[in-house]
């Protein structure tokens, strides 16, 4: 009998990215984190690039397991349906066989047989990507690759995860962003919403001091992509919570909206050191705007993007001054256009920290606010704001010409067009211009979109 943590610990010294555990037998107490829920949705690239480590078992502990009776002769009801979900009949329409679609087939099929009392046991033990079997459908998007300009990323696909919808087995601690939305419900729980916050930002804080993100050191691209992880993986709880309030929020939760990216700007001082990592120090802060700005732009809040984009921080510069959030951020991230460039798969791509963000954030975003195939659109939608909003912040400050971040819009024209053709049908009465984007003002809004769409044009990355 091998115990279970033995054999997954041993695991571990496997180099494979993907590992899927398969065992005809019952385990119970597992340390694992659930499935996807069914509905969600991930980029089949991208979750090759993400680790994995799953688990399927034959059943929960003390349920008698089937030995025979399944839909292969001389094989257990678990293990017959697991060949056939493996011969193909858990592939999706598309033919794409993965270890989610293998797990959902066996899990549906061994619960409803005849022959079974058991209920088989799935989830992650670590990581969010997936094992894929099949790559037809992989080959054939990189076959269209080659006719394509090189600096446009590869071409991915939004693809359903199959998932389980599982009777709620009652567990007793609520999660962060389950507490969040509860507090967002009534104004009478905002006390505790803040408390909640709060909690998150020192927790945040603590954890990215310099002790742990000292800005001084060698560069690395190394170095590099294992601090965004890490930056990323300790700001998450407070992410799904931004999300949340750009949404939710109301205008009696303005202070909480807007208190994270205040108090993580508030602790960054000028000092010494590497300019890489004195710049990335404002990765979180980027985070934070994207989830909170692309939950805002998703549910039409326009006003809830507006007040997080414009919410005054001490300027990087000189922090006697104080500015808005999106100036800070975009300067410090100009910074690191050529760090991003050594990302692996992002070496050749026009705009390398938008690819990478527009995969990172997919799985929180779309596990929260359930965006399905409209994520990328909103993703676009909200860059091409977050670009002109601060066009016009820059050219008021007197540099003589608009500039804002380019993000996936430079090269995929179409974002940019659809925004501003919008715009010009609705008049005064676009709904970011009546949030106060632009300065309430529409004609404003033209005069940014057609200086900007020129210097788009001198890119010529279309």
């Amino acid at each position: 009998m091998i115990r279970w943590d033995e054999l997954t610990r041993n695991a571990d010294l496997i180099e494979a990215k993907h590992i899927l555990f398969l065992m005809d037998a019952c385990y119970g107490g597992l340390a694992i984190m659930r499935a996807l829920k069914p509905g969600s949705m991930r980029f089949l690239k991208d979750m090759l690039v993400r680790r994995s480590r799953q688990v399927l078992t034959a059943g929960k502990a003390d349920e008698v397991v089937a030995d025979r009776g399944g839909p292969l002769p001389n094989h257990s009801v678990f293990t017959g349906h697991l060949l056939e979900a493996l011969d193909g009949k858990a592939a999706d329409p598309t033919g794409i066989l993965t270890a989610n679609g293998v797990v959902a087939y066996v899990y549906k099929n061994v619960a409803s047989d005849p022959g079974s009392q058991q209920t088989p046991h799935f989830g992650y033990l670590a990581g969010d990507g997936d094992l894929i079997f099949s790559d037809a459908l992989l080959t054939e998007l990189t076959d269209k690759k080659k006719n394509q300009d090189p600096l446009i990323p590869e071409e991915d696909v939004l693809a359903a995860v199959p998932g389980i919808l599982t009777p709620d087995e009652g567990e007793a601690l609520m999660t962060t962003a389950e507490r969040a939305k509860e507090f967002l419900s009534e104004e009478r729980w905002k006390i505790k919403l803040h408390d909640l916050v709060s909690q998150k930002i020192r927790e945040v804080l603590s954890a990215t001091a310099e002790d742990y993100f000292s800005v001084r050191g060698i560069w690395s691209s190394e170095e590099f992509l294992d601090r965004l992880h890490r930056y990323e993986s300790i700001t998450t709880e407070l992410l799904q919570i931004q999300t949340l309030l750009g949404v939710w929020s109301e205008p009696y939760h303005e202070t909480i909206l807007t208190l994270a990216p205040k108090r993580l700007a508030g602790r960054l001082k000028i000092e010494s050191g590497l300019t890489a990592w004195l710049s990335l120090r404002y990765y979180p802060l980027l985070l934070l705007l994207y989830c909170g700005g692309i939950a805002a732009v998703a549910s039409n809040r326009y006003t809830n993007l507006r007040e997080l984009m414009l919410t005054t921080t001490p300027d990087p510069r000189d922090q006697r001054q104080r500015g808005p959030l999106i100036r800070s951020v975009a300067g410090q991230m100009n910074e690191l256009t050529d760090a991003f460039k050594t990302l692996p798969g992002h070496e050749r791509q026009y705009t390398p920290r938008s690819e990478y963000l527009l995969k990172t954030l997919q799985p929180l975003l779309d596990d929260l606010l359930f965006l399905g195939a409209d994520y990328e659109s909103n993703f676009d939608r909200f860059e091409v704001l977050y670009a002109l909003e601060h066009a016009h912040l820059y050219a008021r400050e007197g540099f003589g010409r608009v500039w804002g971040p380019v993000g996936r819009f430079g090269w995929k024209r179409d974002a940019f067009t659809l925004v501003t053709a919008e715009a010009e049908q609705e008049g005064a009465s676009w709904a970011p211009v009546k949030a106060g984007l632009f300065d309430g003002s529409i004609d404003r809004f033209k005069e940014l979109a057609s200086q900007y769409g020129d210097s788009l044009n001198l890119l010529g990355w279309y």
